[in-house]
């Protein structure tokens, strides 16, 4: 593949991400988690290290949210959050990036979730994370806004709303409501092994919903726990371990150096571009807002290798944007600025 798209190319590509979609027709509703993110405000040191720390709205599902909206998508979060003023501020953040908020609900016996993350020198991301409970925990099967799951186009989700219940028991409801309602399923496990009872618990949480997914996004790191220390830059690994039958899509991506693709008639790699690494919070949901925009915009992607290929390249460019600056809802892209990354850029 050329180390850039040409004009053409990227204005075919466009042609399919023009505009406010029209929500039933592609919305992408995200499940989960949205929290606080407290990010050093230098980079290379630990948590015991960092000498500030700044403030940024996160959680995958909401950051997903976030970047397909800013990207020019249709967009809404289901989830818990605290009636306190970290709740409002994150409910006041989605809504500013018209995201639909009609599925938050507020809890006000429990706090909002607290993250403290850090990119260490060895280059080890660190977590450091305030639950006992947190209200994204404690949503229920009731307090589910039904209306917006059966509008969707796409239903997107982790698995930290697995941990614990009630939140399971409301994850497995909306993901059969999302199936029943003809809604794609698009997976991201998201592991996060501190907040597991163990890496059993987790690995098997995370592998309970494996099958229902049409869609999954993994990391490499995610692959080697999952298959208990396989290789995961080997294809049949992924192909006999992970990939489905009734998979669409499972994606495999390496940071920087871009992602791998599978679907049930072709596999490939799509490098990466190049960009002035600052932190990676948010990366792999600003690649997931991509690839995600894509999809909604035109299913039909699945059977076209080249295009399937142009929309990862273009989640690519979303991932490389992301890391230039810190936390993960302030750096998500729009996208204006990941076709003017792609007009110009060079892959890794």
């Amino acid at each position: 593949m050329a180390n850039s798209l040409s004009p053409g190319t990227i204005k075919d590509l466009s042609k399919g991400f023009e505009g406010k979609c029209e929500a039933k027709d592609s919305l992408v509703v995200c499940f989960g988690e949205v929290l606080i993110d407290f990010v050093p405000t230098v980079g290379g040191v630990s948590l015991a290290e960092a000498p500030a720390f700044k403030k940024a709205p996160g959680g995958a599902p909401a950051n997903v949210a976030v970047g397909m909206s800013r990207l020019g998508g249709s967009s809404a979060f289901i989830g818990k959050v605290g009636d306190d003023e970290f709740g409002y501020m994150l409910v006041d953040v989605l809504k500013q990036n018209n995201v639909d908020c009609s599925g938050v609900r507020f809890d006000p016996k429990a706090r909002t979730a607290l993250a403290f993350v850090t990119l260490r020198a060895d280059g080890e991301r660190e977590f450091l994370f305030f639950r006992h409970p947190s209200a994204d925990m404690l949503l229920t099967e009731r307090e589910l806004e039904v209306k917006v799951i059966e509008q969707a186009k796409i239903f997107h989700y982790g698995s930290i709303s697995l941990i614990d219940e009630p939140s399971k028991s409301a994850h497995l409801a909306a993901l059969k409501l999302a199936r029943k309602s003809g809604c794609l399923l698009s997976y991201d496990p998201n592991l996060r092994l501190a907040l597991w009872p163990s890496p059993e618990a987790a690995r098997d949480g995370i592998m309970s919903i494996w099958d229902q997914a049409d869609v999954v996004k993994i990391s490499e790191d995610e692959i080697t726990f999952l298959t208990g220390g396989d290789d995961p830059y080997d294809d049949n690994v992924v192909l006999k371990k992970l990939f489905r039958p009734n998979f669409k899509l499972l994606i495999v991506t390496e940071g920087p150096h871009g992602c791998r693709y599978y679907t049930q008639k072709f596999r490939g790699r799509v490098a990466g571009i190049k960009s002035n690494s600052i932190d990676t919070t948010g990366a792999g949901d600003a690649f997931v807002s991509g690839i995600l925009f894509g999809l909604a915009s035109d299913l039909s992607i699945f059977q076209d290798e080249q295009r399937l290929r142009d929309a990862l390249r273009f989640a690519n460019a979303c991932g490389a944007l992301t890391v230039t600056e810190r936390g993960a809802i302030p750096a998500l892209p729009t996208k204006e600025a990941v076709e003017n990354l792609l007009s110009k850029a060079t892959t890794v």
